[in-house]
């Protein structure tokens, strides 16, 4: 009894498997190694936030007032979520959620500095070393998103002053 041979119309075996490996190759290079590279820093301090809203939530805490503990496991949970997703995909709608989070927690900090937030107020930088880590880590976050843009502004700029002078 012999094989079962291949219809022509697929081709040759091996020549599925050498497609197939292209295919994926193509789809697991990034197009832009700069822009990988900004979007797996953005993904690194986007977790790097998470985690600290985490900590914050299971050891100071956090989890035992009712409205923000909350809003700190949203903060937490949703940042993991969009860190993992921007390492997979570029979208500009995964950039500007992770922009919102970060901006968000910005907000909140300052918030919970001078208003207040569900009632709750701080002081300072306090819980230390976290409170400046989530400054920092949340500042870096924004500025390493808004290099891209500013690029294109430039750009765009240059193109229309020589075009302008034309």
């Amino acid at each position: 009894m012999t094989a079962p041979r291949e219809s022509a119309a697929y081709g040759d075996l091996a020549d599925l498997k050498t497609r197939a490996t292209a295919g994926q190759r193509r789809r697991l290079r990034p197009a832009n190694p700069l822009d990988f590279a900004g979007r797996l820093v953005v993904a690194a301090l986007v977790a790097a936030s998470g985690y600290i809203h985490l900590d914050l939530y299971l050891n100071n805490g956090y989890r035992h007032l009712p409205k923000l503990g909350t809003a700190f496991l949203i903060q937490e949970a949703g940042s993991f979520a969009v860190a993992l997703l921007l390492i997979l995909s570029g979208s500009v709608v995964l950039r500007l959620l992770a922009a919102g989070l970060e901006a968000g927690a910005l907000l909140g900090f300052a918030l919970s500095r001078t208003v207040g937030v569900f009632g709750f107020t701080e002081h300072g930088l306090n819980p230390a070393p976290q409170a400046l880590l989530s400054i920092v880590v949340e500042i870096a976050a924004l500025v390493v998103l808004a290099v891209p843009l500013a690029v294109v502004v430039v750009q765009y700029s240059r193109r229309r002053a020589s075009l302008a002078s034309a």
